[in-house]
């Protein structure tokens, strides 16, 4: 099919025959293979779907090899790839059938990619038609399209440059009635915006279902029949009729351990009477199976009762208004030695960000499929999660799929309010721990981070706030509540994870997760105008806390002092080998990047050290003028003068005859090698040679001239006028040694030969 002017093809029959569906995913010169395989038997004793989806990157799709030296084989899956996968998994995962317990793996492998389409659409898309025409039960087609804006107009998968030039990119994936996954970043652009996108989006996935459809009739598989879960109805009854009055008078309490810690005990004390009743059900054949279907029977009854009271009186467990945060607070500059610090709390839920920063050396370089040229990543958001935040034993094993998506989406959220590079130049790591979490811990490391962000000077435009959207809708009758700041268990038992971040004047990043079909664009606007309400509260907090930059960096972090020089001569800077620019560290203690459009930024917190630093490489860079004057050391003597070095490798010759107002004899009378002497510029030939002067400089007749400082620039009024000078100084006349007749300087002709031959 066209897809917005680009062939777009699905393909299978030919590669991966052993999978339970394969298809060949192309958007012109992209190509993915999507693959799907299901065990053959539901697995037990467990309480979800166990879904896993791959996303893998293959370098040569790129024609690229691993940039390490000593391993090139493909490693640990780059954060790209992670969510890239976690837009798969996003979409399909609610198109299993509920209480199906087979695991399923989707294996989405790049390879090719043709620096222009970005390979997850075509993987979204792929994988959806490989489960469509195979035996897996999947309730799709899900079909996705990328969605940018650039100037003023929306693109549909617009290319990686055309993303980079817009001022929005979001991924909308979904049905051919619902949309499902919402991903998207923003530079601050209206909610009227988002709803539009949605809308063009959607209309492209009707077309890509349709193609799907059309492949399912061709080459599709009929569906396995699969065991679903589901609890005994004896035993839903049972424990419906011991616990549900029990359950609504302990679980609507506002503070969550308390709440848990009664629904818990009240599991408890129900399990113990079912065991002494030793109930006998057909078909359970022993309490221990009796065991796991009550208990899967008492959680779903708690969302009955949830979703119930939210829909009937707007009733939430911590007793809130559907529209209303939780209590917010804030804290800034909560740590003495870290570069910035922000301690945020909305409810149960506490986030600590941290702010450090750095040289643009230590920028992140990109080493993935998708990074065509090398990249590098001034601005990084990592985010951590461990047990003791919600009061669990877990192991610390890294950052996992949450960790990278949470952080990602904190880091899209603050990109747009970032200055630029020449203004700012530091590179910024932040990190966010969570220390207590009761739902929407990615919108508190958002906020969090923008109030440790805005305690350097001049670090962001603006503050960012975030905030988490629920939803429980009544799929029979259509009726649905959105609810502002979800806490955990309503995220649990709802349907929807909204998440929405920006400052008042837009939105920067969104992440929309769907848990059932039903989503209509009322419902979206619906969640996104509540969203903003709540958003500006939250701003009004943060803006109390700290509603401006602080006049000056913590004094541990480095000072940066970043300026542009002409790129043709970085390398007068680097030197041969790195010789210059090496000496020019050893000797200051500072730290020095520079880019290839000459930008250079020098990096310490020594003051002296940096100060000497930047006039070192600026005089290795400027050119000298006529006029200027310089204190320069003495580095060779010849017959006919003296070679000064007045700026860092650059010399220049004062003539024996402008050594001083008298006739010299020997340089060697006035000079010697090492002196410093002050000298003025008297001259640059077409050649480029630079001709100083002492004499010059020296008073004549009790009348001072006024000398020019080389700060003054090239143009200060006080420069001494070179014409009447080299008028007054000029030898005349054709009678001397050396005469050259007709009134030229005698002793002229002779030198300069002299000169060409030495230079």
């Amino acid at each position: 099919m066209d897809l917005a002017g680009k062939p777009f093809s699905l393909k299978t029959g030919v590669l991966a025959g052993q999978a339970n569906g394969a298809v060949l995913g192309g958007l012109e010169e992209t190509v993915v293979l999507a693959t799907a395989v299901m065990s053959k038997k539901a697995r037990e004793s467990i309480d979800y779907f166990p879904l896993l989806v791959d996303f893998e990157e293959k370098l040569y799709a790129a024609g690229k090899i691993k940039g390490s030296r000593f391993i090139k084989r493909e490693g640990r899956p780059t954060d790209e790839a992670i969510l890239s996968g976690r837009l798969v998994d996003r979409g399909l995962r609610p198109l299993f059938p509920e209480g199906m317990r087979n695991d399923v793996q989707v294996m989405i492998e790049v390879f090719s990619v043709d620096e222009v389409n970005d390979p997850d659409i075509v993987g979204i898309n792929a994988a959806s038609a490989a489960l469509m025409i195979s035996d897996i039960p999947f309730e799709g087609p899900l079909a996705a399209v990328r969605v940018g804006r650039v100037e003023g107009k929306l693109i549909i998968n617009p290319s990686y440059e055309e993303r980079k030039a817009g001022d929005l990119d979001i991924v909308v994936s979904g049905t051919a009635d619902h949309v499902l996954m919402i991903e998207a970043g923003c530079k601050i652009v209206p909610e009227e915006v988002i709803i539009e996108a949605v809308k063009l989006g959607h209309q492209e996935i009707k077309k890509l279902v349709a193609l799907q459809l059309e492949l399912v009739k061709k080459v599709g598989l009929p569906k396995t029949e699969v065991a679903i879960y589901q609890s005994h109805p004896e035993i839903v009854k049972m424990v419906k009729e011991y616990a549900e009055e029990k359950l609504k008078s302990v679980i609507y309490n506002p503070i969550k351990d308390e709440r848990e810690k009664a629904v818990e005990a009240l599991k408890t004390e129900m399990l113990e009477t079912f065991e002494k009743q030793a109930p006998q059900i057909e078909g359970v054949k022993d309490f221990d199976a009796f065991k796991l279907q009550a208990m899967d029977a008492y959680y779903t009854l708690q969302k009955k009762i949830v979703r119930a009271g939210i829909l009937a009186s707007e009733k939430r467990l911590d007793g809130r208004p559907l529209d209303k945060t939780r209590n917010v607070s804030a804290m800034c500059g909560l740590l003495p030695r870290t570069h910035g610090s922000a301690l945020f709390n909305r409810g149960e839920t506490q986030v600590l960000t941290t702010v450090t920063l750095g040289s643009s050396g230590d920028a992140q370089i990109l080493d993935g499929m998708e990074d065509f040229e090398e990249t590098k990543k001034r601005y990084m958001h990592h985010y951590n999660m461990p047990g003791f935040s919600v009061g669990e034993v877990k192991p610390n094993r890294g950052a996992g799929r949450r960790e990278i998506g949470h952080g990602a989406l904190a880091e899209r959220a603050l990109e747009p309010v970032l200055p630029e590079k020449d203004k700012f130049p530091y590179t910024m790591r932040l990190v966010s721990e969570v220390l207590s979490s009761n739902g929407s811990t990615s919108m508190a490391s958002t906020c969090g981070s923008s109030l440790a962000l805005i305690r350097p000077i001049e670090s962001i435009s603006a503050q960012v706030g975030g905030v988490a959207m629920g939803l429980v809708l009544d799929k029979d009758s259509g009726a649905f509540k959105v609810l502002t700041d979800i806490q955990g268990a309503e995220d649990f038992f709802g349907d929807m994870d909204f998440k929405v971040t920006g400052p008042r004047t837009g939105v920067t990043a969104l992440q929309l997760d769907i848990k059932a079909k039903g989503l209509t664009v009322e419902i979206l606007e619906s969640a996104l105008q509540q969203a903003k309400a709540g958003r500006y509260h939250i701003l009004d907090v943060m803006d109390s806390v700290m509603n401006a930059p602080r006049p000056d960096l913590s004094k541990y972090a480095p000072r940066i002092v970043s300026f542009y020089i002409d790129p043709k001569k970085i390398r007068d800077v680097i030197g041969t080998g790195g010789k210059i620019i090496n000496e020019i560290i050893e000797k200051t203690g500072v730290k020095i990047d520079i880019e290839d459009d000459g930008l250079v930024a020098v990096t310490s917190k020594d003051p002296e050290g940096m100060k000497k630093a930047v006039e070192w490489i600026k005089n290795l860079v400027r050119e000298v003028e006529p006029g200027e004057v310089f204190e320069g050391k003495v580095t060779r003597i010849m017959d006919f003068g003296a070679f000064v070095e007045v700026l860092p490798g650059k010399e220049g010759l004062v003539h024996i005859s402008e050594m001083a107002p008298y006739r010299v004899g020997r340089v060697e009378d006035v000079v010697n090698i090492g002196d410093t002497v002050k000298v003025i510029c008297t001259e640059i030939d077409s050649m480029g040679r630079i001709n100083l002067s002492m004499k010059a400089l020296l008073p004549r007749g009790g009348d001072e001239r006024g000398q020019r400082d080389v700060s003054a620039g090239p143009k200060d009024a006080t420069m001494l006028n070179l014409d009447e000078h080299l008028y007054q100084n000029r030898p005349h006349g054709g009678s001397g040694r050396f005469g050259g007749g007709r009134g030229r300087p005698g002793r002229d002709r002779h030198d300069r030969g002299n000169r060409r031959s030495h230079y």
